[in-house]
């Protein structure tokens, strides 16, 4: 159906429609969710590229001001706000006060329990929702434009940027998951705000120059639903396809957790949802939605894949280890083979390679879950495995470093003092 278009709108808004009716054929198989197309919804979607985060565009709007004004916002102030939450000082300028009053107060319907069962859960799923994250959820993700050229933008590509920025994502939702990791000052609660501010900053940087009637915002509500849909239920069917068993309330869980997470990223509040099935239908209309391919996906999936070689695996042996690095990277393209399609893999520019990695990952998957984790004391055991793959995963892309993230990126003019 030809959208009914009554103002102007960012041209990339359903430029590539029946391609993203093709990629979404294998989601709409596996899920309950009908082809037929919300046409207010996708009005929804195009309104949505225009938008923006406002209480996180207040606050880098205060980190733009001079030195002397009484509103600025320094780098400093934002840090020092982070590491004492959920404790206020007074002397807090306004826009930081109103970015910390609103994100230490927890939503009514933020139930606890379930969002410490979905950490474990994720955790249960152990190198499969790592697999699942940086195949299909961050290089299948590159097949669109937008967020893809605006990554190239920040200076996302090259060897050691990839691999930073790899291990950054996988601290973060390392740190998202862990016991009490949610709860306001934890460490995953403060390096969700400390994202939401940076992808402020980065809009309020780069709008001017941005072509935003080609691509909408460069940071905006509509890639941010899309970004949120990658985590979840993106995850939740990556996972199963591979042999992962995960029950109805593991799945609820999972939503719910993540529910939360957008929530402090600020997304908006109708594209925040706990419920699969209605998030695999906000998917289905983004792709519908979504940009064709870009160059800038296709260099950052042959830099993505080409990181891999750079992982730092801890063998004493330099030939053990170089093998360990090419089998990763060899491993990568198997498994994005088969999540994307050998279409997906000509539009990436990559080669395409036969599915070993997740036939040995349904292998295994089916032992471990089904098997093992039959017997007495098996779950338990198979969400301590799942814990420990996932921080050999983290260590060998930070590599010899400290795992932590970066810092927020510069306002335009700003210091950091």
């Amino acid at each position: 159906m030809t959208p009914v278009v009554t103002e102007r709108h960012p041209t990339r808004f359903r430029e590539a429609e029946q391609r993203g009716r093709d990629i979404s054929r294998p989601m709409l198989r596996l899920t309950r969710v009908g082809a037929e197309v919300d046409e207010s919804f996708m009005e929804r979607l195009r309104a949505a590229l225009l938008e923006r985060d406002e209480l996180g565009a207040d606050l880098a709007g205060a980190m733009r001001l001079p030195p002397g004004d009484p509103g600025r916002v320094t780098h400093r102030q934002v840090a020092a706000a982070l590491r004492v939450a959920p404790h206020r000082a007074d002397d807090l300028p306004p826009a930081l006060r109103r970015f910390m009053d609103e994100l230490v107060e927890v939503p009514e319907w933020v139930d606890w329990d379930r969002v410490e069962r979905g950490a474990v859960a994720f955790r249960y799923l152990g190198r499969n929702a790592n697999d699942v994250l940086l195949d299909l959820s961050l290089i299948g993700g590159y097949r669109f434009g937008g967020p893809a050229d605006l990554l190239v933008l920040t200076e996302g590509l090259g060897g050691d940027n990839t691999l930073r920025r790899l291990a950054e994502t996988q601290k973060w939702t390392h740190e998202v998951t862990r016991p009490g990791g949610m709860r306001p000052g934890a460490e995953g609660w403060r390096l969700t705000v400390h994202v939401r501010a940076m992808h402020a900053l980065v809009n309020s940087r780069f709008e001017p120059r941005w072509d935003s009637g080609r691509w909408g915002l460069p940071v905006n509500q509509a890639d941010q639903a899309g970004t949120l849909g990658l985590f979840d239920a993106a995850v939740i069917l990556g996972c199963l396809a591979l042999g992962v068993p995960l029950s109805r309330r593991q799945r609820d869980d999972l939503m719910h957790l993540w529910r939360y997470v957008g929530w402090l990223m600020g997304v908006a509040p109708d594209f925040l949802t706990d419920e699969e099935n209605v998030r695999h239908r906000m998917n289905y209309h983004i792709l519908l939605s979504a940009g064709g391919q870009s160059q800038a996906g296709r260099d950052l999936a042959r830099v993505t894949v080409d990181a891999q070689r750079m992982r730092a695996f801890g063998h004493g042996n330099a030939l053990v280890e170089r093998m360990h690095q090419r089998y990763e990277r060899a491993r990568a393209l198997s498994m994005l083979t088969a999540f994307v399609g050998l279409s997906g893999m000509r539009d990436l520019g990559l080669p395409a390679r036969l599915p070993w990695a997740p036939v040995l990952a349904i292998v295994g998957n089916t032992f471990r879950y089904r098997v093992l984790g039959a017997l007495p004391g098996g779950r338990r055991r198979v969400e301590e495995w799942g814990a420990r793959a996932q921080e050999r995963v983290l260590a060998s892309t930070f590599r010899d470093q400290p795992a932590q993230v970066g810092g927020l990126p510069e306002a335009h003019g700003d210091q950091r003092a």
